[in-house]
């Protein structure tokens, strides 16, 4: 077994320490953020940073980079209130890993991918077109992260729109079914498979 202590992990050049730390967490969910500018302009990011934050009421949150440079996705956000969660098919990888090119604001990451978005149950922003789940959210509040500058967005699920062969009868979403992915590291993508399930686990 390797290891490093953490004078180790400081010394390491810049991209392997990236490489290493962001692989520590295990596999994580890959999802695909679709905002709309003041202008009108539908934007699209992945992120692997989505989390689960409780079930009633219903709310997410994920981690954006700090402010220092512009990030259009957390803009977007703050402005328009609104902004979708789409869940990233093995046959996306491609086009969602370019989204995440710092395109100017004006430019729709949509134009320079095979990504389609499209607009329904009459929420105010975009889902990603063939996502097996869309998640519509509304932006609730942030925290600072004052250790590093990175900022937690919570955000209420205002709209689910799934794939019915994905939702089992005790409402569980058994992803393997859409061919959805996750994100290993920084930019690498795998493809789990469900492997087992057990009842509530009690003390002996």
């Amino acid at each position: 077994m390797l290891n490093f202590c953490h004078k180790d992990i400081l010394k390491m050049s810049k991209i392997f320490r990236l490489n290493l730390i962001n692989s520590l967490t295990g596999y994580k969910s890959a999802n695909l953020i679709a905002t709309k500018t003041n202008e009108k302009i539908n934007n699209v990011a992945v992120f692997s940073s989505v989390i689960h934050l409780g079930s009633k009421p219903p709310l997410i949150g994920f981690v954006t980079r700090p402010t220092t440079v512009p990030r259009n996705t957390y803009e977007n956000i703050l402005n328009y209130k609104y902004f979708t969660l789409n869940q990233i098919t093995e046959s996306q990888i491609k086009s969602a890993h370019q989204t995440s090119a710092k395109y100017p604001k004006k430019i729709s990451e949509f134009d320079k991918t095979n990504l389609d978005y499209e607009f329904k149950s009459d929420f105010q922003a975009p889902f990603v077109k063939n996502c097996p789940i869309q998640v519509g959210c509304k932006y609730l509040n942030e925290y600072s992260i004052k250790e590093n500058g990175t900022i937690l967005i919570v955000g209420e699920i205002r709209v689910i729109i799934i794939d019915d062969k994905l939702l089992l009868e005790d409402g569980m979403l058994q992803l393997d079914k859409g061919n959805i992915v996750t994100i290993n590291g920084l930019d690498g993508y795998a493809l789990p498979k469900l492997i087992e399930r057990f009842s509530y686990a009690r003390p002996d």
